[in-house]
């Protein structure tokens, strides 16, 4: 890998963590965001939905990228970031939060899949899980590093003043990687539009197998995920300090997932370190109930459970990156899309499954597991049928 790569890969790892940690930093500010902004939980709750639905048309957006270069796709998520938190800044109101959110979210879902477009150009497919490991880092760290943080400035000099940080932190990420990123080729009097990028996606049988599988992975997760602080309280009556050492587990497990694709993924395959993560994801839900017998012991398998799926979910992103390189951003964008859909599935089934407790939300995450093994396993033999190995 070339010395400007790795350089170039640490700017992206660190400028994820600004877009990751405003991403991230609302749930555990929640109480302070609610007084602050004069709003119930209820009425919160409903933009941070709008947000989320937001990935399910970042595939119209981050088409620029296959239409216009990376570096243009890069630089117009960071310039809708920069954008939605500086009106935050200029206008402390709730309609300016919630624009804030839409416009910030918008960003991160441009920007994600231009730099893993730009990666999968650059990276050979072999070392590729590394590279893709390393950006990824930058989700853990916005909750182990940049939340706490932010925590430090809402105390010393209150919620409005995290908001022009990060507004600097974005103007600074954009002059840093429009300096440091290399021009893009101009674009060709043939380039494909957004539409001709979409008909090619949605017309690929391994693409939409592979978007199957994202969608089923993210939605099986969700079944634990939406529930897992519910179940800690029915289990031990317990609520700040259960679920705030449950927020440093599932902090490290990240971390630790990301490590292992960067350290095994390639060695292993991509489509094996996926099947793998999703096969000790299930085993991991149900050891659940029988760790649930102690805080401690909940605390360990709730570790298990997102280390494995931290595995198989990053494990994915290289994979995706070579099934359909001619609109390769359009292809990733649309995958964050099946996330969203996946886990606004699993959140609307969570509740009717947690009726019977976390056995019957793990029996629902394992099922949806398998189903993403045989969308795997679909794909794979898809793209050697057709003379192409993933």
């Amino acid at each position: 890998m070339k010395h400007s790569l790795r350089i170039q890969i640490l700017a992206f790892t660190a400028v994820r963590t600004v877009l990751n940690t405003m991403h991230r930093m609302v749930y555990p500010f929640l109480p302070i965001l609610l007084s602050a902004l004069g709003v119930d939980l209820a009425t919160i709750s409903l933009a941070l939905t709008f947000r989320s639905l937001v990935g399910i048309f970042s595939p119209f957006l981050a088409s620029v990228a296959d239409s216009r270069g990376r570096k243009a796709g890069i630089l117009f998520g960071l310039l809708g970031f920069t954008l939605g938190v500086t009106v935050v800044a200029v206008w402390p109101t709730f309609p300016a939060f919630v624009i804030s959110l839409l416009l910030a979210a918008s960003g991160k879902y441009v920007f994600d899949p231009s730099m893993q477009a730009y990666l999968g150009d650059r990276v050979a497919y072999q070392r590729r899980g590394l590279a893709v490991a390393l950006t990824e880092y930058s989700w853990s760290l916005a909750f182990i590093i940049g939340v706490p943080m932010m925590g430090l400035v809402i105390a010393r000099w209150g919620w409005r003043a995290v908001f022009p940080i990060l507004a600097l932190a974005g103007l600074i990420s954009l002059g840093g990687l429009g300096w440091l990123l290399p021009k893009d080729p101009p674009p060709g009097s043939d380039q494909a539009g957004i539409w001709r990028n979409l008909r090619t996606v949605l017309s690929y049988k391994p693409a939409l197998l592979g978007l199957l599988m994202g969608l089923l992975m993210s939605a099986a997760n969700e079944f634990v995920n939406l529930v897992f602080g519910v179940w800690i309280e029915d289990s031990f009556g317990l609520k700040i300090a259960a679920l705030g050492a449950a927020a440093v587990v599932i902090g490290l497990s990240e971390f630790g997932g990301e490590t292992l694709v960067a350290v095994l993924t390639d060695r292993l395959g991509k489509p094996r370190s996926i099947a793998v993560g999703l096969i000790l994801n299930s085993l991991a839900v149900f050891a659940l109930p029988f760790f649930g017998h102690s805080l401690g012991g909940a605390l360990i398998g709730l570790f298990m459970f997102y280390i494995t799926f931290e595995f198989a979910v990053v494990s994915a992103i290289p994979l995706m990156t070579e099934i359909l390189p001619s609109t390769r951003a359009t292809l990733l964008a649309a995958n964050v899309a099946g996330y969203s859909l996946g886990r606004a599935m699993g959140a609307l089934l969570a509740p009717a499954m947690y009726r019977w407790g976390i056995l019957g939300s793990g029996i629902a995450a394992v099922l949806f597991n398998l189903l993403a093994l045989l969308a795997l396993y679909s794909l794979t033999v898809s793209e050697e049928k057709m003379g192409k190995g993933v």
